[in-house]
C-alpha cells in the first residue's frame, strides 16, 4: 500500500475514532473544560496526530491509548457527582475576589492575577468601578461572576411596578424564500394569510429571506434587496388608537349630554375602558 494511501486511512480512522470518543465525553464548552478535560484533550490530539503519520507502529496501541485517555474524564465526572471533596480536588473551588467593594489581595494573588487582569474582567462585565461591585467571584472555569451593589444594579419592570408583555418566541415561517410549513402551523397560520399578508406588503415570496412573525400576528420581513424599505406593521398600533378613541368618545358623552344618569354611566364606561387600555397597552405598543 502506498505511503500516502496508508496515511489517509490512518488520518480518517483517529478522526471517526475522535469523534466517538468526544461523544462518549459528552457535551462542553470549551470554557467549561476543567483542568483534566483540558490536558486530556490535548493529550488526545497528539496520540491521534501520531497514529496518523506513524506508520511503523500497529494502529490499535493508539486507539488503546486514546481510549484510556478518553475514558478517564468520564469516571471522573462520576465520582465527582458522588463525592464533594472529589469534586473540589477535579474542579476546584471558587474564589473570592472582591468583597462589599474591597479587593481580596490574598485571594488575587492565589489564583495569580494582577490588578490589571481584575479591571479587565470587569470591564468585560461592563463594570468600571470598583467601589459599585458588591461580590465579585473567580468561578471554577475561570469566568468572573460579578454582583452589583443594590443602588447600582439596572432597574426592573417589577420594581417599577410595570406590566410588560410576555417573551414571544417567533416563528420563522419563510426561509430562503420558501414557506416552512411546520412552524407556520405551529403559529396558527396557513400558506394563504402568508401570501395574503406579502400581497399587502406588496413583497414577492422569492425575494424574501426570511420572515418571522410572532404572537401577535406582526410579520417581520427581511429582504434579499436591502434597497426596498418594507413598511412596519401598524395592526396593533391601529387598535390601539382605535381604543383611545373610543374612550376619548366615552368622555366627550359625559360631558355633552344633561341627563345625570346617561353623564354616570359614559364616565364610568370611560374609566373601566381606560383600565383595559392601560392592561392591554404594553402588548399593543412595542
Amino acid at each position: 500500500m502506498p505511503d500516502w494511501l496508508n496515511i489517509l486511512l490512518r488520518s480518517i480512522g483517529a478522526l471517526a475514532y475522535l469523534f466517538l470518543l468526544t461523544k462518549i465525553i459528552g457535551k462542553r464548552q470549551i470554557k467549561q473544560l476543567t483542568f483534566i478535560e483540558y490536558i486530556v484533550g490535548i493529550t488526545i490530539g497528539s496520540i491521534a496526530a501520531f497514529m496518523a503519520t506513524e506508520m511503523d507502529g500497529p494502529v490499535f496501541h493508539s486507539l488503546i491509548s486514546m481510549g484510556v485517555f478518553a475514558i478517564f474524564p468520564v469516571l471522573m465526572e462520576w465520582v465527582s457527582l458522588k463525592s464533594k471533596v472529589m469534586r473540589d480536588l477535579f474542579e476546584g473551588k471558587s474564589t473570592v475576589l472582591i468583597k462589599e467593594g474591597k479587593i481580596m489581595e490574598d485571594n488575587l494573588k492565589r489564583e495569580r492575577l494582577t490588578a490589571e487582569d481584575l479591571m479587565e474582567q470587569l470591564r468585560i462585565k461592563n463594570v468600571f468601578r470598583v467601589a459599585d461591585v458588591e461580590f465579585a467571584l473567580m468561578e471554577t472555569n475561570g469566568e468572573l461572576s460579578v454582583l452589583l451593589k443594590s443602588e447600582n444594579q439596572p432597574l426592573t419592570a417589577q420594581q417599577l411596578e410595570l406590566t410588560v408583555p410576555p417573551a414571544e418566541e417567533g416563528q420563522v415561517v419563510i426561509m430562503d424564500g420558501v414557506i416552512m410549513d411546520e412552524p407556520l402551523a405551529t403559529a396558527g397560520y396557513n400558506r394563504r394569510w402568508v401570501r395574503t399578508q406579502l400581497q399587502k406588503a406588496g413583497v414577492a415570496l422569492e425575494n424574501v429571506f426570511l420572515a418571522q412573525v410572532d404572537k401577535g400576528g406582526e410579520l417581520y420581513l427581511d429582504l434579499y434587496d436591502d434597497k426596498i424599505q418594507v413598511p412596519a406593521p401598524q395592526a396593533t398600533k391601529l387598535t390601539f388608537a382605535t381604543l383611545k378613541k373610543c374612550q376619548a368618545d366615552l368622555e366627550l358623552f359625559a360631558l355633552g349630554t344633561k341627563n345625570e344618569t346617561a353623564k354616570q354611566t359614559y364616565q364610568r364606561d370611560a374609566e373601566q375602558l381606560q383600565t383595559i387600555i392601560d392592561q392591554v397597552k404594553p402588548f399593543l405598543i412595542r
